[in-house]
Order: C-alpha cells, then sequence, then structure tokens
C-alpha cells in the first residue's frame, strides 16, 4: 500500500489492512486490536525505522558523500526525509508491519508465562524478518531519492553493509 500521510507529511509506511492481511488469526482472537490500537503501532514503528536509518552508518556515509556540510558531531547529520523513499515502497511497507507486529501489537497480546505461547514465538519471527529486511534495503540502498526529483539515478544509489549483532 502506499504511504500514509498527515499534512503532507508521511506517518506510517503501512496501514491497518496490511497488518491483517500478514496475520489476521490474531485479530479473530484478540477483540482489543482495534484500528486505533493497530494505527498508532504503525506509527510508532514508522518512526523506529526512520531513528534506526538516521543513525546507520549507512547514511553517514551517504549524506556525508552528497553534501558538503560539515558536522562537529554525527548528531548533527539531519533525519531521512521519508518523502524521498521512493523506491521499494513495499518492502518499508513490509518493514513496519513486521516492526509493528514484533515491537508493539504481539508483546500487548502475549502470554509471556507459558514458554510455547504462540504469539511469542511469532514475535521471534517477525524480529527476525524485520532485521533480515532492514539489512537488505541498508546494503540495496537504492531507494532514496536524494535530490528529490522524482527518480533514484545511479549517482544516488548507494550500496551499504549490514552487520548482525549476534544475542545472547
Amino acid at each position: 500500500m502506499a504511504f500514509i500521510r498527515e499534512n503532507d507529511t508521511v506517518v506510517s509506511f503501512a496501514e491497518y489492512s496490511d497488518v491483517t492481511a500478514k496475520d489476521q488469526r490474531l485479530f479473530d482472537s484478540n477483540e482489543g486490536l482495534t484500528d486505533d490500537v493497530v494505527v498508532e503501532a504503525l506509527e510508532r514503528a514508522t518512526q523506529r525505522i526512520l531513528d534506526q536509518l538516521r543513525s546507520s552508518q549507512w547514511w553517514r556515509e551517504y549524506y556525508l558523500k552528497r553534501t558538503n556540510d560539515t558536522f562537529r558531531t554525527v548528531a548533527d547529520i539531519p533525519a531521512l526525509d521519508p518523502d524521498k523513499i521512493i523506491m521499494r515502497t513495499s518492502d518499508f511497507t513490509e518493514l513496519c508491519v513486521y516492526w509493528a507486529l514484533a515491537d508493539y501489537i504481539l508483546p500487548s497480546v502475549a502470554n509471556f508465562g507459558d514458554e510455547q505461547d504462540d504469539d511469542r514465538n511469532k514475535m521471534g519471527y517477525y524480529q527476525s524478518r524485520r532485521t533480515e529486511l532492514f539489512g537488505e534495503l541498508l546494503t540495496a540502498g537504492d531507494w532514496y531519492d536524494f535530490d528529490d526529483d522524482a527518480v533514484v539515478q545511479s549517482d544516488e544509489k548507494s550500496p551499504g553493509a549490514f552487520n548482525l549483532r549476534r544475542i545472547r
């Protein structure tokens, strides 16, 4: 689906129907997962994705390579503009759905007292899918229209590297 906008600003990479399409049974068995709850989770997930992209090594290198700006610290590098993400939008929608399910929606309904709880297992699945897709997007680096001319040209593509972190 298309990115959700409010006042010409992207507020979410996905919408309610994207989440229900991914896991309808979750909604059938949890009446408390209303449209409002899911939309808020998607907006939080979108902001988290943008924050993670901003703090990535890929964005620092990408931004500094295309500007002549001088910065005293990496904290001075501005955030990505979600309106300039024009390629692979379906991947960003999918990433947003995975992020919302793993970090916000499933934890709100999971039974953490039961090691075999299906929702806990789903959280792990969606977290691994999220990590995999996030890494794929950073590695590809072919989706951001830096000069805002509605085309991602060859010089705007910047393949990156993504290092997985081992969690013990």
